[in-house]
């Protein structure tokens, strides 16, 4: 597992295992790189893969089956976070595994809900109610 993270705006970013959620998740011979990015650009990315005119809070680009990318910004994080109750320290994890999820192949339902679940428990990470 080879897990890269770029913070080229020196975003306060909270500590996570990133590498061991990641490796549970995707596998030993995963390369994830996990892009930090600011609001604007997490709009034109929106806007340009998925047509939404907004800044989101993570973008997940599978390049193939064991090579992803995830984009994050840190400022929609904390605003989701709040808007969850949550700390930004809380919601990043649940939302790197979350984006790992959705590299693994994983849309919004009912499974990915459990295995987000599973995943929060495994490394004590409180789950989205």
């Amino acid at each position: 597992m080879n897990v890269t993270v770029f913070n080229p705006h020196g975003h306060s970013i909270p500590r996570v295992p990133f590498s061991r959620i990641a490796k549970t998740i995707l596998g030993t011979g995963y390369v994830l790189s996990v892009i930090f990015v600011d609001t604007k650009t997490s709009a034109r990315l929106n806007k340009r893969y998925r047509t939404i005119n907004r800044p989101t809070d993570i973008l997940s680009f599978a390049l193939d089956a064991t090579t992803g990318e995830l984009y994050i910004s840190m400022n929609e994080t904390r605003k989701k976070a709040r808007a969850f109750g949550r700390s930004g320290a809380t919601y990043l994890p649940y939302l790197f595994i979350h984006g790992c999820l959705h590299l693994k192949g994983l849309s919004h339902g009912r499974r990915m809900d459990l295995l987000e679940h599973k995943y929060c428990k495994a490394f004590s990470i409180p789950p989205l109610r």
